[in-house]
């Protein structure tokens, strides 16, 4: 076979010029980051000699184009002085080319042979053929092989056209997906590739597809099981191709119904014979979905969920290269890619929560930028990531039961960083039925986990017991969507937690709404509000006969503003009560670590008069709070919240009561004195540095006497010499070798490199 290179990335070129001419010499070159090679894409030395490897695509250039950027190279090959130089080129070039080639680089060159055109990269090509199978780009894109896919899917795929797989190849960024649905097609010979929308689901079920029918496999698209069965062909080997196969179910569940058991059947056959296989598609929640609902597709004997594939799993690396690869391939113009290096904003593209490779396909496309100025593209493009809330609103309205739309209000209000299952199910058990009572639906006692079957995937992951969102970007667009009246107020009934009822107040505060909203929202929150003066503010558990307490919802502090701030919304006095309680008897007395400073600002703020305008009795409940944080004081704190407590007493120290400034003095000052024990557990050196400026700063503060400030530093000192010595004594000791397996390390100099390869590269020379 003999390939054609247009459809290789100036990058995939050079990867493969560096496998396949270390394949020939016998050696392993060491790849440079893409970009700016300053003479040299890899090298290799051994023993005091150099070989470097340069690979020049100009596969659509004149020679006088190569020619040229080789001169204007030679004094960087010169200064890098190897034993042995050796160019690859995708330019079309004769012996007479090689010639001048060599006569401008000079005697690094050894011999004519080391400058390689396409007819000697093919010829190694046929040579080492396993080096062709590992770049499937170039593979996939060889003439005979697009010709193969061309006629053999005529009857099936004939929607899709010649041109349009080699676009499709050229934006597929190889990744770890690839080899490993290929094994479980291999294995299984059903695969289902599934994810949340846009992650490229179907772009890597067609390399799959494709690379079936480089091997001889007849492909057979099919848009329905009706055709599925039509083309079984027992003396063929065929791969079956069925795109989004669940995708208008969900709008019809009815249609399901019929449909299931021959889908199971389809499953089952292809399963049983060895030349044929299944490549499906769907969003991960539709099909649990399914499967919910229909008792073939739930059959264990079918065991339909370990042919499930997630993709999505993007190293920077392969993010980089989607990119990289669609403003290659899409015709972005070059003031765009240009604005996109000089900016300094590509690292926060690659690297954004909300990275998707359809945001990615979108904002590369040279027609949907006709109106976005170019220097103006990377904020343009930030933006799109940051807000592709287009992305979930189809399948969020659609595609889900309210039961499932209902359990992750449920976990957008349980954290932001995802919930237990135990606590994720007592919070939806909380507002579903307030939700299913207020709109209308039925419920069942099963809805929960029916729900998180359906969502995880799609909408949210599951690790071990934790669950969370699949992508912050679902996050962000409940953010946006979350601003029904009714619907916040049964989320505000529904609290049962603290953290609840606080994230959900949030929520409505970050709103902006009409006071009439705020007060009608503020008070669905009276139930909760009476049970903050109860609810723990620790959970003690108990292990080995040691007691551990571990932070249960909100802190005191926390409480207090919150039943405020309902009070300020709302003016209703039912909330007066409970502030005053909570006030005079804080849930197990105020904590220098949860309560501290913020304690201490609260005070200062009820004083002020201007924070809590009107508020009857608000000096008594500044006195109060007060008086707890004394005894909390009381308690001497460690140096480092003391410190804290220190900053903020300054910070309004007109308002706090000289009490507060006496009690922080005297822990000050028990705290120096008793500075061995407080360091005798800590063996960080910079920690211990830290220890020495606090101690300096708050004995001055607590006019604690200069020799005993002395003492202290003089221990501190003390201990950090002992923690050198026991770490000299550790680096003298024999090393102990391991191997560990090495990161895909992509740094932010490839980064960059890898794009400006884009600006640097003449444009008709990238294929």
């Amino acid at each position: 076979m003999s390939y054609e290179f247009f459809n290789l990335s100036p990058a995939d070129f050079e990867e493969l010029a560096a496998d396949l001419i270390g394949r020939e010499l016998g050696i392993r070159f060491e790849v440079f980051a893409a970009g700016p090679d300053g003479g040299a894409d890899g090298r290799h030395a051994r023993d005091g000699n150099s070989t470097i490897i340069q690979a020049k695509h100009y596969a659509r250039s004149p020679f006088s184009a190569l020619r040229a950027q080789i001169r204007k190279e030679r004094a960087s090959i010169d200064k890098l002085s190897p034993n042995r130089y050796v160019l690859a080129t995708s330019c079309p070039i004769t012996a007479a080319n090689k010639a001048e080639l060599q006569t401008i680089v000079g005697e690094m060159v050894l011999d004519a042979a080391d400058i390689k055109g396409p007819g000697d990269l093919n010829a190694l090509l046929r040579d080492y053929p396993d080096v062709a199978k590992s770049h499937i780009k170039l593979w996939l894109s060889g003439t005979a092989m697009l010709e193969r896919i061309v006629h053999s899917s005529a009857a099936a795929f004939n929607a899709m056209t010649k041109t349009e797989i080699k676009e499709k190849i050229r934006i597929f960024a190889p990744n770890p997906s690839f080899d490993e649905a290929l094994k479980v097609l291999d294995q299984s010979h059903v695969l289902i590739v599934s994810g949340p929308p846009g992650v490229g689901k179907t772009t890597l079920a067609e390399m799959l597809a494709y690379s079936h029918m480089a091997d001889g496999w007849e492909l057979v698209a099919i848009r329905s099981l009706e055709d599925g069965f039509k083309f079984i062909d027992d003396t063929k080997r065929q791969v079956f191709f069925f795109d989004d196969f669940l995708g208008k179910v969900a709008l019809d569940r009815q249609a399901l119904a019929h449909k299931d058991s021959e889908l199971a059947r389809f499953m089952k056959w292809i399963r049983l014979s060895p030349r044929a296989r299944f490549i499906l598609t769907t969003r991960a929640y539709i099909f649990e979905e399914a499967r919910r609902v229909s008792e073939h597709l739930a059959d264990k004997r079918l065991d339909v969920s370990k042919y499930v594939l997630d993709v999505g799993r993007y190293t920077r690396r392969i993010r980089a290269r989607i990119l990289y690869n669609h403003l290659l391939a899409s015709g972005t113009p070059q003031p765009f890619i240009a604005a996109l290096v000089e900016s300094g904003e590509l690292k926060r593209i690659v690297d954004h929560q909300n990275y998707n490779p359809r945001v990615v396909e979108w904002m590369t496309d040279a027609d949907h930028l006709a109106d976005v100025d170019p220097l103006a593209y990377p904020k343009a493009f930030l933006a799109a990531l940051a807000n592709p809330s287009a992305l979930w609103d189809v399948a969020f309205r659609t595609h889900i039961s309210k039961a499932c739309q209902h359990l992750l209000y449920a976990l957008f209000f349980c954290s932001e960083y995802g919930a237990t299952i135990l606590d994720l199910r007592m919070a939806f058990e909380a507002l579903h039925p307030l939700l299913c009572s207020a709109f209308g639906g039925t419920r069942d006692s099963k809805d929960f986990e029916e729900s998180l079957k359906v969502l995880e995937g799609g909408f949210v992951a599951i690790s071990g017991q934790l669950v969370r969102f699949v992508n912050p970007s679902l996050r962000d667009y409940l953010t946006a969507y979350l601003r029904d009246i009714s619907i916040l107020a049964e989320c505000a009934r529904a609290s049962q937690r603290t953290s609840w009822a606080d994230r959900v107040w949030k929520h409505i505060e970050a709103l902006k709404l009409h006071d009439a909203d705020q007060k009608h929202l503020a008070l669905q929150f009276l139930d909760i509000a009476a049970a903050l003066t109860t609810l723990p503010v620790w959970n003690r558990t108990v292990e080995d006969g040691v007691t551990y307490l571990r932070p249960a919802g909100l802190s005191n502090t926390a409480r207090l503003t919150l039943l405020l701030d309902w009070w300020v919304a709302s003016k209703d006095e039912r909330f007066l009560p409970l502030l005053y309680d909570l006030a005079k008897n804080p849930v197990d007395g105020l904590d220098s670590w949860r309560d501290g400073g913020e304690a201490l600002e609260l005070i200062g703020k009820l004083r002020d008069g201007y924070y809590f305008e009107g508020l009857p009795e608000a000096e008594k409940v500044a006195d109060d709070i007060e008086a707890a944080a004394i005894s909390m004081i009381g308690n001497y704190p460690p140096l480092e919240e003391l410190e804290k407590l220190a900053d903020t007493a300054d910070g309004w120290d007109r308002l706090l009561g000289e009490r507060v400034s006496e009690a922080l003095d005297e822990a000050i000052r028990f705290q120096i004195a008793d500075i061995d024990e407080a360091i005798s557990q800590i063996d960080s050196e910079s920690t211990l540095k830290d220890f020495i400026s606090s101690v300096e700063r708050l004995g001055a503060r607590a006019a604690v006497s200069s020799e005993r400030i002395a003492l202290a530093v003089w221990s501190v000192n003390e201990r950090i010499g002992k923690i050198s010595e026991d770490a000299f004594g550790m680096d003298q000791s024999t090393p102990q070798h391991k191997s560990i397996e090495r990161p895909d390390q992509f740094d932010d100099d490839d980064l960059t490199g890898l794009f400006r390869q884009l600006v640097a590269y003449p444009q008709d020379s990238l294929g």
